[in-house]
């Protein structure tokens, strides 16, 4: 498995759409409200929410030329989104915002992965 991304766009695309994300929830719209609130995520730790997509940003981004560091961004947004997505689970929300957003980001994150380290 390479260290370094073979096809650049994907690990673009993917921090694009984190980047979004966290942008969103820095006012979160009603969607995000529910979600969060639906899985019982508590409101203080939001925050933390925004940091761990930011750093995920910028490792996805830096680690187009530092060998490892998309790899490993890669594979901590697959943890975060499955761990959602047992949030989501255990909480019975399940929704549309779980087979949407929660399960197409987990869907992007893996396609990433796929057509960036392992073809």
């Amino acid at each position: 498995m390479p260290l370094t991304p073979d096809l650049w766009w994907p690990p673009v695309v993917l921090a694009l759409a984190l980047f979004g994300d966290a942008a969103m929830s820095l006012r979160p719209p009603k969607f995000i409200r529910d979600c969060l609130n639906g899985v019982g995520f508590p409101r203080e730790w939001w925050w933390t929410l925004i940091v761990i997509k930011t750093l995920a940003v910028v490792g996805l981004i830096a680690g187009i030329w530092i060998p490892g560091i998309a790899l490993a961004a890669n594979i901590g947004v697959i943890v975060y989104f499955v761990s959602a997505a047992a949030a989501h689970i255990r909480a019975r929300f399940t929704g549309q915002a779980f087979w949407l957003n929660c399960l197409g980001m987990l869907a992007l994150s893996v396609a990433v992965l796929v057509l960036s380290f392992t073809l």
